[in-house]
């Protein structure tokens, strides 16, 4: 049976390194994973973009390109399609129309990483065809009629059991399997992600700028100030790479000297 960690409670004020530490930890030797994890991510803008390191940000997708993986910008779209966002220029219905209307090409283009759909568009078309329900334009359509409702119900659903309870050996989505939204102080919003599995190497960082950046366009239509990510995972793994593995070692070696520079910007338990 692989070792597991003792579970961690990881602080950041700042996403790049708040993934570092993660990795850190589990790059450490006999560690092969950690089980569970709670990371807690501040230093966002008032436009809600996240602060990085771009050292690190880099590394990872140097790493990443030399293993012919998705880079970080690819795995934070599946989450958020930041682009789409741009284009929609504030507009969130266009948005939503947008994202709908193009996610069937998107899937006939790549179907090897969008045959089963992507998170965000369960977001905003659960059952697919562009004519699935749509959580996001459901949570933000209710907080503008009733901002002081019941606070359960700010919160989006990527896990299926209809499609998703299958008996493949290894299936990579969804591990993300809900998200929601809590409010902190007179106009903060706090970002909460659920995660049953995730692959901190290949995938975590993206993750990470994703959901960050789902937090800033919730926070903008809510009027409110992205303030906190919190990430909570089940079992958080270093995916199927060596350790001692040139391309992770140079990548490592990079994060261990980023960490060691702004340690007080980290605090683990």
């Amino acid at each position: 049976m692989a070792k597991l960690a003792a579970p961690e409670t990881i602080v950041a004020t700042n996403l790049s390194l708040g993934w570092a530490a993660v990795l850190d930890r589990l790059a450490r030797p006999g560690v092969e994973a950690i089980s569970p994890l709670s990371l807690s991510i501040t230093g966002f803008g008032d436009d809600g973009v996240a602060t990085e390191v771009p050292a690190i940000r880099n590394a990872v997708d140097d790493l990443l390109s030399a293993k012919d993986k998705r880079g970080v910008e690819n795995v934070a779209w599946t989450i958020f399609p930041q682009r789409y966002w741009v284009m929609a220029q504030g507009d969130r219905t266009a948005f939503f129309k947008m994202f709908r209307e193009a996610f069937p090409r998107i899937q006939q283009f790549n179907p090897q990483n969008n045959r089963r759909g992507s998170y965000f568009q369960r977001m905003v078309d659960f059952e697919g065809g562009g004519k699935g329900f749509n959580q996001l334009a459901w949570i933000l359509d209710e907080y503008d009629r009733n901002p002081s409702g019941r606070r359960s119900k700010w919160q989006a659903t990527t896990f299926d059991p209809y499609r998703d309870m299958v008996t493949t050996a290894q299936l990579e989505f969804p591990c993300l399997q809900q998200v929601s939204f809590t409010f902190s102080g007179d106009n903060g919003l706090v970002v909460n992600a659920f995660y049953a599995t995730q692959q901190i190497v290949h995938k975590g960082y993206g993750n990470y700028l994703g959901l960050a950046r789902l937090g800033a366009f919730i926070a903008s239509q809510m009027h409110r100030r992205l303030e906190r990510l919190n990430v909570f995972v089940g079992i958080a793994k270093m995916d199927k790479i060596g350790k001692t593995d040139d391309d992770f070692a140079r990548m490592l070696s990079t994060v261990r000297a980023e960490l060691a520079a702004t340690h007080e910007m980290v605090q683990a338990t």
